[in-house]
């Protein structure tokens, strides 16, 4: 509803009050969750002739043609149950050799441009294609069970998985069996990340104690090494600084579809709300306003925020706040331990939807 708002200091104004996120506790049902594993509204129109790649770093441009030349060899019948098909339209694989592709790299080399290029390339219906984040993808397994994930993926020309990490042994177990069922049943796989396939697990757990899933899941995949800068600092301005409590006031009551909440309460909020309703807690938001932005204070409540920091950056949905610059979120402790890839991500999606949002504060 519309209403008269009155900011300090300023001329009252006939605004649409913002919405609170911590207000909303969305329900999201199974079915949602398979029919939304697409490639997210930041790439939708992204192709591989989209993608320009580095000209001082070849493996970009290789990259390219590495992806190009798998989804054109996904265009066989299913080889549901077997485990052969033919990769490449040249010859066929070997049933030893890996049967997906995995691409390593560092922050913001277009790692997720390219696997959402290689989903829309892949001549197969939507409905035979999955794309979704390492979290999702267990989230659907939580929802669905696990035969039932199974017997819906494997139907599927391909699943593509962004983000991979292996945050507890749990996970690695639980994916290392999904992934095996599904290339048992002729399902290809495709999967970023920044860490190499054989290293999956290290900091985070005893790997050795998981040395034989996490060597598993590496034969799942041919490594594709991608180098270069994140491309989102590349000649682009430095963060824009927090802005004041007032200027996130007026930006929020200015913007149709915005939401306004202190950062401490969200993070509270964050805590209710499973992570698999985060894509659904930012449905029709135009951009999310926050104040008293503060350091986060333990490692759960940092993954949460790593979470919906995906969402928010997936959807192109841009953030103010005021308090700490986003760099000063999280300790030295935790960007120096085994989950600093997912905190540097987030540091450096978050700074990216900071810059997309400059453009809503009234000068």
């Amino acid at each position: 509803m519309s209403s008269s708002t009155a900011v300090p200091g300023q001329s009252p104004i006939a605004e649409t009050a913002p919405l609170s996120l911590c207000a909303l506790e969305p329900r999201v049902p199974a079915d949602r969750l398979v029919a939304e594993m697409v490639p997210p509204p930041r790439f939708d129109s992204v192709r591989f002739d989209t993608y320009v790649p580095d000209p001082n770093q070849p493996s970009q441009t290789e990259a390219v043609k590495v992806l190009s030349d798998f989804a054109a060899g996904l265009g066989g019948a299913h080889a549901s149950g077997s485990g052969k098909r033919k990769w490449f339209s040249r010859k066929p694989a070997a049933p030893s050799a890996p049967l997906g592709v995995y691409l390593d790299g560092g922050y913001g080399v277009g790692k997720t441009h390219l696997l959402a290029s290689l989903w829309h390339a892949t001549p197969a219906a939507p409905s035979l294609k999955a794309f979704g984040t390492f979290v999702e993808l267990t989230n659907l397994v939580g929802a669905l069970g696990f035969q039932q994930t199974v017997q819906t993926l494997s139907g599927h020309r391909l699943l593509c998985i962004d983000e991979f990490e292996l945050d507890d042994p749990g996970d690695t177990v639980l994916v290392s069996s999904l992934l095996s069922r599904l290339v048992e049943a002729g399902v290809a796989l495709a999967a970023t990340s920044n860490t190499l396939p054989g290293k999956l697990g290290e900091g985070r757990f005893a790997a050795a104690d998981f040395l034989r899933e996490i060597q598993g899941l590496s034969a799942h995949f041919r490594p594709l090494r991608i180098d270069g800068e994140d491309y989102r600092h590349r000649g682009l301005p430095e963060a824009p600084p927090p802005y004041s409590e007032e200027q996130i006031t007026r930006a929020a009551y200015a913007t149709e579809g915005a939401s306004l909440d202190d950062f401490p309460s969200l993070l509270d909020h964050l805590a209710r709300v499973h992570p698999s309703r985060y894509g659904a807690l930012t449905d029709g938001l135009r951009a999310v306003c926050l104040t008293e932005v503060q350091p986060v204070p333990d490692q759960s409540t940092a993954l949460r925020l790593v979470v919906l920091a995906d969402r928010l950056y997936d959807r192109e949905v841009p953030v103010l706040a005021s308090g700490l610059p986003f760099d000063r979120l999280f300790s030295e402790e935790m960007l120096n331990g085994g989950y600093r890839k997912k905190y540097f991500r987030a540091i450096s999606r978050l700074t990216a939807l900071a810059r997309d949002a400059k453009g809503l504060v009234a000068q």
